[in-house]
């Protein structure tokens, strides 16, 4: 269960990813969130909870960084609204 070592991913985001054909963390690395949140979606054939997306968006975050930021390591912190603020934040330095 390597994909739970992603901080936010448990049991049902680890089932998730593996039925979009990621199995490890260096799967995530070239990959695209909302595309994923989009696939997923597709293949549920509903529109699956939008928090799904911002675990996505911190696991392909996760998997892409060697020293992430510890603010970024938390889902929430992936919503539209939030990841707009710490862009500008990061922006600004």
């Amino acid at each position: 269960m390597e994909l739970m070592r992603i901080p936010g991913v448990g049991i049902s985001i680890a089932n998730d990813l593996r039925e979009l054909g990621y199995q490890s963390v260096e799967d995530l690395r070239n990959a695209d969130a909302d595309e994923m949140f989009e696939q997923l979606c597709r293949n549920k054939g509903v529109r699956v909870d939008r928090c799904v997306l911002y675990v996505f968006r911190c696991a392909t975050y996760f998997a892409k960084t060697d020293d992430p930021d510890p603010r970024l390591l938390k889902w929430w912190n992936w919503k539209d609204s939030r990841r707009a603020d710490l862009n500008a934040r990061a922006a600004v330095g």
